[in-house]
């Protein structure tokens, strides 16, 4: 087992030219430097014939575009820990140069911010190299398109190293809404005892994205929505929002709660699945003019245990809709008919309760009472912002890579899980249905709305004005 207790003593950022490292990487271990939670050297490793002073003016840029106010001195500080090391990632002679720049440290953590078809030759140079004894290796999505390629990368990947040495990023789980879920749930004695079926009629999580795919026509075209985001993002949200609470303390303790949640999801019936396609889409570059790519997924999935079962899990999510937000929102059965009201009173609305995970997060209650401006019974709101409440939170490429370098895994998603996951969607990736089309602005095509009938309708989400 690998020593989980150690902190990193070198951090080894394979592709950090790349994209990633430019929207987030940087900016993260920015924060981390200004935090006082960064304590290690930190190696750059890319195909560019760079210096080590062009990575750090790059890092300085990155920063800067990402909108990060920059206090000179603690960026000297972060500067000070760059070193580089250029070469192809199949030549042994760049693992050489990786090795004398790594020098005597004894527990390195790499970061693979390249391609999934890479992890595995990259790991395995690594390996040949000597690296990766005491190594913990950390590796982004996606984790294959479908459940035997998820099998195949895994057992290439474990030729070299130990599932408890890899670390598998879903930048979900270093929300603070996330994590939160969590806590919400079980350290409250008023949310606990309702969090079931006998109080739940339906669970929604929507995660609504206003902008399209723009410029990233060529990374997206293969892939669609179901595959973007819901096998892994959606699916933590909902594994969170679903499972037990851990049968003891860590973070194995955790994962083999979401596996045990995970395992109870049925398979997910084409019937139950609307896919769309803005217009407009088929436009972009780097789109097939001919493509059925869903850039709109919405579906009903079941959990077949104690706690859920009979409740729907609506899913949906998609580009180019009305705003941006993620949430979670739990529907709560209606009341009996109240008798006691005069005639012509409204029925009144199911409660609800809301989790904001992205990009604002917090809570909200949905309740009903008499309001003096409707001159009778209507709902009301009882809200509350996270950041009002306790200040700003790290952001979740922070959270994450703080923990990867100290070695907590809690975060991080197990193979188990992952091949669950894709169980679950394995019969819509088989068998998908036709994409139906919707404008642009609007919540997608108007067969979603069918998905919900008999639990009333799509709600929210819950923006901010």
């Amino acid at each position: 087992m690998a020593d989980d207790s150690r902190s990193a003593d070198v951090l080894v950022i394979f592709g950090i030219t790349g994209d990633l490292a430019k929207v987030m990487t940087f900016r993260s271990l920015y924060r981390l430097e200004r935090r006082g939670l960064l304590d290690c050297p930190i190696v750059g490793v890319a195909a560019q014939d760079w210096t080590v002073e062009q990575l750090r003016q790059h890092a300085r840029q990155c920063i800067h575009d990402c909108g990060e106010p920059l206090d000179d001195e603690v960026f000297q500080r972060f500067a000070g820990r760059l070193c580089y090391v250029g070469g192809d990632f199949n030549d042994a002679a760049t693992y050489q140069r990786v090795a004398d720049a790594v020098g005597q440290a004894r527990t390195p953590v790499f970061y693979l911010e390249i391609p999934p078809f890479l992890f595995g030759p990259v790991i395995g140079r690594l390996s040949e190299a000597g690296l990766t004894a005491n190594a913990r290796v950390v590796v982004e999505k996606p984790f294959g398109h479908d459940l035997d390629s998820a099998r195949a990368l895994a057992e290439e990947i474990q030729r070299y190293i130990r599932e408890d040495q890899l670390y598998r990023i879903d930048h979900f789980l270093g929300k603070m809404g996330t994590d939160e879920l969590l806590y919400l749930r079980f350290a409250n004695a008023m949310l606990e005892p309702l969090w079931n079926r006998i109080n739940i009629a339906c669970v929604q999580i929507t995660m609504a994205e206003r902008f399209g795919v723009e410029d990233r026509g060529h990374f997206y075209d293969p892939v669609g929505a179901l595959r973007d985001v819901v096998v892994n993002h959606l699916m933590q949200v909902l594994a969170v929002a679903a499972m037990e609470p851990p049968a003891g303390s860590g973070a194995e303790a955790l994962k083999d709660a979401k596996y045990a949640l995970l395992r109870s999801v049925e398979a997910a019936e084409p019937a139950h699945y609307v896919r769309g396609q803005y217009d407009g889409y088929l436009d972009i570059d780097g789109v097939a003019k001919d493509s059925a790519t869903e850039t709109y997924a919405a579906l009903r999935l079941r959990i077949d245990n104690w706690r859920w079962a009979g409740v729907p899990w609506f899913i949906r999510t998609g580009k180019h809709l009305p705003v941006t937000q993620t949430e979670l929102r739990l529907v709560f059965r209606r009341p009996p008919r109240l008798g006691f009201l005069q005639e012509g009173h409204r029925r009144p609305e199911p409660n609800q309760f809301v989790v904001k995970l992205d990009p604002s997060t917090g809570a909200r209650m949905l309740l009903e009472a008499h309001r003096a401006d409707e001159a009778g019974p209507g709902a009301i709101t009882l809200d509350m912002e996270f950041a009002q409440e306790g200040g700003e939170g790290a952001t979740p490429y922070e959270v994450l890579l703080c923990d990867a370098m100290l070695g907590d895994s809690a975060r991080f998603t197990r193979q188990d899980s992952v091949e669950e996951a894709w169980r679950v969607f394995q019969p819509l990736l088989t068998e998908p249905p036709p994409v139906h089309p919707y404008a642009p602005g609007t919540w997608g095509p108007e067969a979603a709305e069918e998905l919900v009938a008999g639990f009333g309708r799509w709600y929210g989400p819950w923006v901010v004005a």
